[in-house]
């Protein structure tokens, strides 16, 4: 850009490196390199999100009405929520949210947040043809069925901790539906 702009942004998911680029590509080599050669110029800086946005008047309103992403032929949720077993867990998972926030539980708080990766609901899709091939490269389990077995039965045993951790310390989340 070298101040003919005001930022550039690049956005790669970790797979990029060492997945869809092998290192024998020189990927890492490149990256460590990068922010040397950007820095080369005297116009260039890094800057987070945040400083970004403070350090630049905004230039225009970007009107997106519908989730747009990167996945699929779709380029939507459908990757996520796309069948019946995505939709239920991640139905059964956010109905949790209030009695695990009441919780105040640090613990309780961090393995739920960490059932919300976005690889959990990915690995249930059913899609065919080039997307269900993409799908199942990434995929840890056999089918989408032994994802949704094994989420399930991972969330009922966090909805045990769940209300355990509620009953010891009675709230007006105690007797949630949700943790039944």
């Amino acid at each position: 850009m070298n101040g003919s702009g005001n930022t550039i942004n690049l956005f790669m998911d970790y797979e990029t490196f060492g997945e869809h680029q092998w290192e024998s590509t020189g990927i890492f080599h490149f990256m460590r390199q990068l922010p040397w050669e950007i820095l080369k110029h005297q116009d260039n800086s890094f800057k987070t999100p945040s400083e970004t946005v403070d350090s630049y008047d905004v230039m225009a309103e970007l009107d997106i009405p519908h989730v747009v992403s990167w996945a699929d032929v779709e380029r939507d949720l459908s990757a996520w929520l796309g069948n019946s077993m995505q939709k239920s867990s991640a139905e059964a998972l956010y109905a949790l949210e209030d009695a695990v926030m009441a919780s105040k539980d640090n613990l309780l708080i961090e393995d739920w947040r960490k059932l919300q990766t976005a690889d959990h609901l990915y690995y249930m899709c059913t899609k065919w043809f080039n997307d269900g091939d993409v799908h199942k490269y990434f995929n840890v389990y056999e089918r989408p069925h032994d994802s949704y077995i094994a989420f399930m039965n991972v969330l009922t045993d966090f909805k045990i901790r769940l209300k355990k951790f509620h009953a010891t310390k009675p709230t007006a989340f105690a007797l949630n539906p949700s943790l039944s």
